[in-house]
């Protein structure tokens, strides 16, 4: 099989399979997501290991479950219990060292934190996005949208920085990267926010073109993030879980910043329209 063929089958069941996640039910979104994380989560401690540490991955695993228990639980019925055990299980983690008689401690703690915190959390975040508007009310439109949002920006950065990048955004970690295409991206971007608004009430135009300025600054900067990441171990993909297309991190690595940052505007602006 051609490596192209491998690409595009890839693709298209990736696209497929989140496109189904997200939009038929709770539970399948939810599932899916859970899923999504349980995976980024492992391979990033899988690459944490080149970095000449050893995070904990039964408990960095169980944790990941345990937030997004807690996300459930807390949409659900308000209760939070179960984020009070996640934070004794980030203390746990320090005990669970002393017994373990690895090299680096210190940073195996806290790279098994930062996989909760960095990879996980964005994913449970998206369960407080697709409720914004009460638990009654599923609405998958607005994390739709920031995924065909992100799209649109890579795309857009991609075909732009490609026929007229000049100038270097970021050339010690991103070498290809160039102003004028992150520019052209943030166009595109914010013409497919309007568009977002004209499909989809969930937020107004206002909203979606501050979701989709959000994107276009922030999106960006969370894939130098991993950039800098996989450049300071010395690996060009992430992993090889998605055949032509490297790791899972590297499909997702901008909705790990842009996640908490919508996150945290829109929950802003819900408490002030109160």
């Amino acid at each position: 099989m051609s490596d192209f063929i491998k690409r595009a089958l890839t693709a298209v069941l990736f696209v497929i399979i989140l496109l189904a996640g997200i939009n038929l039910h709770p539970i399948g979104f939810i599932a899916t997501f859970l899923g999504i994380a349980l995976l980024a989560t492992y391979e990033f401690y899988g690459l944490i290991k080149k970095a000449n540490a050893s995070p904990q991955f039964v408990t960095g695993m169980i944790a990941v479950v345990v937030l997004f228990a807690a996300a459930i639980l807390h949409c659900y019925c308000g209760k939070i219990i179960l984020y009070q055990l996640l934070l004794l299980l980030v203390f746990l983690t320090f005990i669970i060292e002393l017994y373990r008689k690895k090299d680096n401690p210190f940073a195996n703690i806290a790279y098994t934190i930062m996989g909760v915190v960095y990879v996980a959390l964005p994913f449970a975040l998206l369960i407080y996005l697709v409720f914004l508007n009460g638990i009654n009310h599923f609405s998958p439109d607005i994390v739709m949208g920031i995924f065909i949002l992100i799209w649109v920006n890579d795309t857009g950065a991609y075909l732009v920085g490609v026929n007229f990048g000049k100038h270097r955004l970021f050339e010690r970690i991103s070498p290809k990267k160039s102003w004028e295409g992150s520019i052209g991206g943030g166009i595109a971007t914010l013409l497919t926010a309007w568009g977002c608004a004209y499909f989809s009430q969930e937020l107004s135009l206002i909203l979606w073109i501050s979701v989709g300025l959000i994107v276009a600054v922030v999106g960006g900067l969370g894939d130098l993030v991993e950039s800098l990441f996989k450049r300071s171990i010395k690996v060009k993909d992430s992993g090889s879980m998605l055949p032509g297309h490297g790791g899972i991190l590297d499909r997702f690595d901008a909705i790990f910043i842009v996640s908490p940052v919508v996150y945290v505007f829109l929950e802003i602006v819900k408490e002030f329209s109160k």
